[in-house]
């Protein structure tokens, strides 16, 4: 049976830990310079419904060192784009290619562009979900911290794809969260009600950035306004204000915490400079690490 990767619920932590240890394993042969030509002759289509820098780079890259193709499209350039239904699109590039990775609004989009494809679809981002960039997160705490067991995360800002699948990663791989977000911009209350049942007690949901990054290990925020919602930067920097990861909230945790940001980020805004560039900042390595969990992705996936 084709296995998709359209959200991190569909897998269980050994699953997914395994995906991570992958990923260790292929960055460390990259630095080496050891060839790892998992998808020699394979194909993937890279379909953007959404603008894009690191997750374009990051497939393209990733499918030319894993010995494959990567084919771009945009809506703007293919059917799709001029209301193709999806499920005519998924199976006629199933006919052609390995795999599809697909960047857009809806979750509903790849969910039915998977039920209708013969081979692999993962989900670059979506409105609802971003589970690849969480993925490159844990590699990333993993690589700093040794472990994600028995460490406190931290989420400051809007309930968005970022923080929903913050919370599906609590509630599988067993960690405590604290998520701050303002009154009206909280996580989807669907997702947060799963995990709370998974999880009990594990994940935690306020209003006040404090109490959210005290004695935190691990610190994530995002844009306040996210694609799509540019017409509210506005409203949303009224909503938001007091949420800016400073210095002096960044005091608040651990002395040794990583703080981790998805970029591209508005400094001054939801970061300041000085905590981006700071010591505890691991951002241009969790960048990095994009690369890496996606080839462990795609190899795991397309055979």
């Amino acid at each position: 049976m084709t296995r998709h990767f359209l959200a991190l619920h569909d897998y269980n932590e050994i699953e997914l830990y395994g995906m991570l240890t992958l990923a260790r394993e292929l960055k460390a042969k990259q630095k080496q310079g050891t060839a790892h030509r998992l998808l020699e002759g394979k194909t993937v289509a890279l379909i953007f419904e959404k603008a894009s820098t690191r997750t374009r780079v990051s497939f393209e890259v990733g499918v030319f060192q894993l010995g494959g193709h990567g084919l771009f499209m945009s809506s703007g350039t293919s059917q799709m784009g001029r209301g193709e239904p999806i499920k005519d699109s998924a199976r006629v590039m199933s006919r052609y290619c390995d795999g599809v990775m697909i960047r857009t609004f809806g979750q509903e989009i790849v969910e039915e562009f998977a039920r209708y494809s013969s081979i692999p679809v993962i989900n670059g981002l979506t409105d609802l979900f971003h589970p690849c960039q969480i993925m490159a997160d844990l590699l990333t705490v993993i690589e700093y911290k040794h472990t994600y067991e028995g460490l406190t995360f931290a989420w400051v800002g809007d309930g968005n794809n970022m923080a929903n699948t913050w919370i599906e990663a609590a509630a599988i791989f067993g960690f405590d969260l604290k998520l701050a977000c303002p009154q009206g911009y909280e996580p989807d209350a669907a997702v947060l009600a799963w995990a709370q049942a998974q999880a009990p007690g594990r994940i935690q949901l306020t209003t006040d950035p404090k109490v959210a990054v005290q004695d935190a290990d691990v610190i994530n925020t995002d844009v306040w306004a996210s694609m799509g919602q540019e017409s509210e930067q506005k409203e949303r920097e009224q909503a938001f204000a007091g949420y800016c990861l400073d210095d002096a909230l960044l005091a608040l945790a651990k002395p040794d915490c990583i703080v981790l940001h998805c970029l591209p980020a508005h400094r001054g805004e939801e970061i300041s400079d000085s905590v981006i560039e700071g010591r505890n900042s691991v951002v241009w390595d969790e960048a990095e690490n994009r690369l890496h969990i996606q080839k462990a992705i795609m190899a795991t996936l397309i055979k």
